[in-house]
């Protein structure tokens, strides 16, 4: 059951209300923001929620049990503040939000309506659409090992073990030329193998994407440079001198774990599990010169 501040359950039995809905989004990357469907800026827990920033919301939605409840927030792209190249580049996928009904005459009477994560964003025509979807979201996610062939551990992470830092697996490089958002020649990257980066992943430390990040499709020595091509084209354009690290890939086999990386020990796989092939087999009367049964 929940708890209505005192304060604002005497204002809403007034019959007679001065109200708004507040909401606080937390990115990933620790930037707060804050907006209100009111006409004047509201402030409080140090968050200063902006007044005719476009926001709107659609009727929002909950169940009892473990449905997933939600809502949906409308806007249009016209606080200074929400930026279309932000939200191209993912900086609000999964952020927290807050949704609060506020006395926008006395802040400190509010009641906290929902709280969730942004889901899937679509713009167009200078409005975004953003899905928030409740805490009972999660508990609709796939958990649990897979039972494979390949290795379900992220090259990397504690359950791999391979240090990423070593300078075996790390390379320093800058754009030479760029013939597209996603296909460039770099420098820096002498000594490493032909496709020793393919399915890493590439961060800009300077340039126009500076801060982002895009896994690598192809890596091959060309003439004393590297060729890169990336999965996804960068959202700004690549340009001579851009700066970046880039880490090796894995194909998540279990001979590229031993002969790359030396981490066989470790391998998250099953390599010689039977396939469907073993499972559906049958057994048949044997050749007659051993008179043995045979698995087919």
């Amino acid at each position: 059951m929940r708890t209505i501040d005192p304060g604002l359950a005497a204002h809403l039995a007034t019959g007679v209300t001065t109200l708004c809905r507040c909401w606080r989004v937390a990115r990933s990357d620790g930037v707060v923001l804050g907006f209100t469907d009111h006409d004047r800026a509201i402030d409080f827990d140090a968050v200063s929620y902006e007044p005719q920033s476009g926001f709107d919301a659609s009727e929002d939605t909950a169940a009892a049990g473990f449905a997933v409840g939600g809502l949906e927030v409308l806007g249009a792209l016209a606080s200074d503040r929400l930026d279309a190249t932000d939200l191209a580049a993912g900086l609000y996928d999964d952020a927290e939000v807050s949704v609060f009904l506020v006395n926008w005459t006395t802040p400190a009477e509010r009641h906290l309506l929902r709280l969730g994560h942004v889901g899937e964003v679509t713009r167009a025509d200078g409005a975004f659409r953003a899905e928030i979807r409740g805490l009972a979201a999660a508990l609709d996610e796939p958990n649990g090992r897979l039972f494979r062939h390949t290795c379900d551990a992220d090259l990397g992470d504690q359950r791999c073990g391979v240090n990423l830092d070593d300078p075996a697996f790390r390379g320093e490089g800058a754009v030479a030329a760029a013939a597209s958002r996603r296909r460039f020649t770099a420098g820096g990257l002498d000594g490493f193998a032909d496709g020793w980066f393919e399915r890493g992943r590439l961060a800009w430390t300077s340039g126009a994407n500076i801060g982002r990040a895009m896994e690598v499709r192809a890596h091959r020595p060309v003439d004393g440079t590297a060729l890169i091509e990336l999965w996804q084209p960068m959202h700004f354009a690549i340009a001579a001198g851009d700066a970046f690290i880039v880490t090796a890939g894995c194909d998540k086999l279990f001979a590229t774990c031993g002969a790359k990386f030396a981490n066989a020990v470790n391998f998250r796989g099953f390599p010689h599990m039977p396939g469907n092939d073993f499972a559906l087999s049958y057994a048949r009367t044997g050749d007659v010169n051993d008179g043995g049964p045979v698995v087919e």
